[in-house]
């Protein structure tokens, strides 16, 4: 994963109102943390951050008043309903330091005839290198019958990535069709008695 370069400014209006302005110059409110370091808190450029962040896990390098800094989105806060990012808190990161980070899977493959697969855990905990996360991990449900699980340690992993689930989490299951429309359907008919 390369990192993305923007420009940050030190922020030094707090409060409400500070972020709002600063939102409608469109800045993202962010703070830098970590390394036992005093938290620096930034402005960050909207279109630019908006884009980068788009990536599960994006590496961005910033540039603050000619201060390099290489940091991790730990916690992206988001408007409920128009999901802009109102806010962003960034975790200081050095190349070759090992960090823990949420990966999303990615599903490859067609399950058996007549089977449909559930994703149990649309993510997953894994070590590796700040300056080589990966983005997406991959499992293969190619021709798995029904009963089939697809399980963590089933996950291809890159070179210098490690899970941090158990081996045996179920990351996938495999069911019959007409199993898994009828389980949707008992589900439906509960949530409607219970409305009535």
């Amino acid at each position: 994963m390369t990192e993305q370069k923007l420009a940050a400014e030190i922020r030094s209006e707090f409060g409400k109102g500070a972020a709002r302005r600063a939102r409608r110059n469109a800045q993202i409110p962010a703070v830098i943390y970590g390394h036992g370091a005093e938290p620096l808190h930034v402005l960050l450029p909207k279109r630019e951050t908006t884009l980068a962040l788009r990536t599960a896990n994006a590496l961005l390098s910033l540039d603050v008043d000619g201060d390099e800094h290489l940091v991790l989105a730990k916690e992206i806060q988001r408007n409920p309903i128009q999901q802009i990012i109102e806010h962003v808190d960034l975790l200081t990161v050095q190349k070759g330091e090992k960090v823990s980070v949420e990966v999303n899977i990615h599903v490859e493959g067609e399950v058996a005839p007549g089977t449909v697969f559930n994703l149990e855990h649309p993510t997953v905990s894994v070590e590796a290198e700040a300056t080589h996360l990966p983005e997406t991990l991959t499992i293969n449900v190619e021709g798995r019958e029904a009963g089939a699980h697809v399980h963590a340690s089933d996950i291809e992993l890159p070179q210098g990535v490690a899970l941090l689930v158990d081996a045996d989490t179920v990351i996938a299951t495999v069911s019959a069709e007409a199993a898994a429309a009828e389980a949707e359907g008992e589900a439906a008919g509960a949530a409607e008695a219970a409305a009535e």
